[in-house]
């Protein structure tokens, strides 16, 4: 079951960036061309946010039952020397919580404002910077950190 949630919750990243891409791109064109905020918008905006915990609901399972994260839990301050320990024990985790709670926050105030522009603008900025935060969390093919640990 676990292997089943890894490699769900990885190949499932790709939904998240899609939709936070497509809400982003969506606000900063009604930014631009200063249109109305339609359904489409809020869809877009929505999408974005529900995959976004879908995600991190993954990710928090997935966490507690890591060997990893237990590895991190059990000794934190050794964990905190170890690379992989810190970045699976406390920085992705960290990094990721944060920009679920920005994201969250961004459609919470934008779905409350009147104007347009004000509701595009929130989604810009609070999306833009949850997923700043999410691709610096993300381990890219390019970090190895994963095979470290047999899970």
């Amino acid at each position: 079951m676990y292997q089943i949630l890894l490699y769900a919750h990885s190949y499932a990243r790709w939904f998240v960036l899609i939709t936070l891409l497509y809400a982003i791109f969506k606000s900063l064109n009604g930014v631009i061309y200063k249109r109305p905020f339609e359904k489409q918008d809020k869809m877009a905006a929505l999408m974005g946010l529900v995959f976004t915990h879908i995600q991190f609901l993954g990710g928090i399972i997935l966490y507690f039952q890591s060997a990893v994260a237990k590895a991190f839990l059990d000794n934190p301050k050794a964990g905190m020397k170890i690379a992989t320990l810190r970045f699976w024990g406390m920085e992705h985790v960290a990094t990721m919580t944060i920009a679920v709670i920005l994201i969250t926050i961004g459609y919470s105030i934008a779905k409350r404002r009147e104007e347009s522009e004000k509701k595009f603008q929130y989604i810009l900025v609070f999306y833009g910077l949850g997923l700043l935060l999410i691709l610096s969390a993300i381990p890219w093919s390019g970090i190895n950190v994963r095979p470290l640990f047999r899970y």
